[in-house]
């Protein structure tokens, strides 16, 4: 670890908030890896969401009239005040009562959690017991809020609605997640006591019920509520942008680059795909990927052993030459999820490395066939060098960063490092083959695809071929000539695109402002710029919003 810094005010003003967060929100306990109220969950009602802001508007008091010791105080204060002052703006527009979608809220998150308790001991089993029979509370205060909403006129659009009606009623039947979960209950491959097994089957089943009672809340109250459109329109937009950016952009110029990103990544793709197969379109070389059986991967087994494998050596590799990786980060679990959704994520380490980083890949239910040309920049975008070198040594720098800066950060500076991450890979020569490169151009396609998409539907701008403005409809289609993936997983993401505006955007601007950073500090340095020394740098700061890194890098 590094050498500790003696910490300032600032510092405990931000370990300070940290530590609030942990005893409003126990989730945040579980994903720090911090000991202590292992079983309950947040107050997700009206009244627990005042009192996490509330607490946010006391700890922002305090940093307004503290004064910075040195640099990084500096950025530790000025980026905590944006983050908080952002959630009062947040709250004061209703994100809170429309806080509903296919991916990423407390219909989801409660449930998540259980993906990372441990379960190596009879007690971590007794928690996950605790935390299920705390469900059904965690549901009904999620439901007043989404109710408060319902009397204020600020609901979230009906599709969404839907969609996580359905993913209730597959938590809430007899073979969801939370009997499975208990159904494999051991330790060291021997079952738990009996009365434990009892108290988990209680737990497994009031959780389900409760999750009955949100599929039809969801379906009888709030969906016959819900409007149809999925346009949250400029003002609503524009602050998500800015909380998941951690900066401001011009969402027009956004959205006009984002076309002509779109159309460069298209003639790269056309490039690639006629070196692999002479005249092929990119859909035929894709289709000749797809029957090659020596970039196949049968079973997630198999599957798993390729991930870990491919990880391990980016390690060993990138440790010997391009980055100085501690022995504590040099440990990434791959793991295939207990969920079929079909994502690809990560989360970090404990603050202890006792649970190290993992890479977790969801496979939709009926998979059973991979593509590793296809994957490979993914396995470099979620480890070394992407999320989890730069997750990674934000932990391993606890000596030099508060608590606070080791779990902060947006998805424009994560997501946008991870895109940066695999073209950084292709630079180095790790995609050289062919097949590999057109994977990444894939994923890079994409991504720019949805800038265009989801400032495009969300502010309701005439539609690139001219015929009217954005819709769902045309959002799909769109998807659709621009990915190569199954339809469901392309209908998945478009949905989640409607119902979390601002955030799929985040990856591709977010590589862009990286790349702006990167570019602007070699234009100042010269022939004194090494690409090395600035990655460190950079990466030493922590997480971050875009604009607090811009302002501490080039100072």
């Amino acid at each position: 670890m590094t050498d500790a810094r003696t910490p300032t005010e600032i510092d405990r003003i931000a370990d300070g908030w940290v530590d609030t967060l942990v005893e409003l929100c126990p989730e945040w306990g579980i994903w720090l890896g911090r000991p202590g109220n292992e079983g309950a969950y947040s107050d997700y009602s009206p009244e627990g969401r005042e009192r996490v802001l509330e607490a946010g508007r006391r700890v922002a008091e305090r940093l307004r009239a503290a004064v910075p010791a040195d640099p990084v105080d500096e950025v530790t204060r000025t980026d905590l005040l944006r983050e908080l002052d952002l959630a009062a703006e947040k709250h004061a527009a209703g994100f809170p009562l429309r806080d509903l979608n296919v991916i990423a809220s407390p219909a989801q998150d409660i449930r998540d959690i259980f993906d990372l308790m441990p379960t190596a001991s009879e007690a971590a089993w007794t928690h996950i017991a605790t935390r299920l029979a705390n469900v059904p509370e965690a549901l009904h205060g999620y439901t007043q809020t989404l109710r408060r909403g319902i009397e204020q006129g600020v609901v979230p659009a009906v599709r969404q609605v839907r969609e996580v009606a359905k993913q209730a009623r597959g938590h809430a039947a007899g073979d969801g997640f939370f009997f499975d979960l208990v159904g494999g209950a051991a330790v060291d491959g021997i079952p738990v006591s009996d009365g434990l097994r009892r108290d988990l089957e209680a737990g497994a089943t009031a959780a389900a019920a409760a999750y009955a009672e949100l599929a039809e809340f969801l379906e009888q109250e709030l969906g016959p509520r819900a409007p149809e459109r999925d346009a949250v329109g400029r003002e609503i937009y524009a602050l998500a942008s800015r909380d998941f950016l951690g900066a401001t952009v011009d969402l027009d110029e956004t959205y006009e680059w984002g076309l002509e990103e779109l159309a460069r990544m298209t003639r790269e793709q056309e490039e690639i795909a006629d070196a692999i197969l002479s005249g092929a379109s990119v859909r035929e070389a894709i289709a000749h990927l797809e029957n090659d059986p020596s970039h196949k991967l049968a079973g997630t087994e198999a599957l798993q052993r390729w991930m870990q494998d491919l990880s391990d050596r980016a390690i060993e590799d990138l440790g010997r030459t391009h980055f100085d990786i501690p022995a504590e980060v040099r440990v990434l679990e791959c793991r295939i999820a207990p969920t079929q959704t079909g994502g690809i994520y990560y989360t970090g380490p404990s603050d202890d490395f006792a649970r190290p980083g993992r890479m977790w890949w969801s496979v939709p239910e009926g998979v059973t066939e991979f593509d590793t040309w296809r994957e490979a920049t993914t396995v470099y975008h979620e480890g070394v060098p992407g999320h989890h070198l730069q997750i990674g040594m934000a932990t391993y720098n606890k000596g030099e960063l508060n608590s606070w800066r080791r779990i902060a950060g947006t998805s424009g500076h994560a997501e946008g490092w991870a895109l940066y991450a695999e073209r950084l890979m292709e630079q180095l020569g790790y995609l050289d083959q062919p097949a590999d490169r057109l994977g990444m151009l894939d994923g890079q396609r994409m991504r720019a695809a949805r800038v265009v998409l989801d400032i495009g539907v969300h502010l309701e701008k005439r539609r690139p071929d001219g015929r009217g403005t954005w819709d769902a409809d045309y959002a799909l289609a769109f998807m659709r000539e621009n990915v190569n993936m199954d339809d469901a997983f392309i209908r998945f993401e478009v949905d989640r695109y409607l119902g979390w505006p601002g955030q799929a955007p985040a990856y591709k601007v977010g590589q862009r402002i990286w790349e702006q950073l990167r570019d602007e500090v070699r234009r100042r340095e010269g022939a004194d710029f090494d690409i090395k020394r600035f990655h460190h740098r950079a990466l030493d700061i922590g997480g971050v919003g875009l604009d607090t890194l811009r302002s501490a890098v080039l100072g």
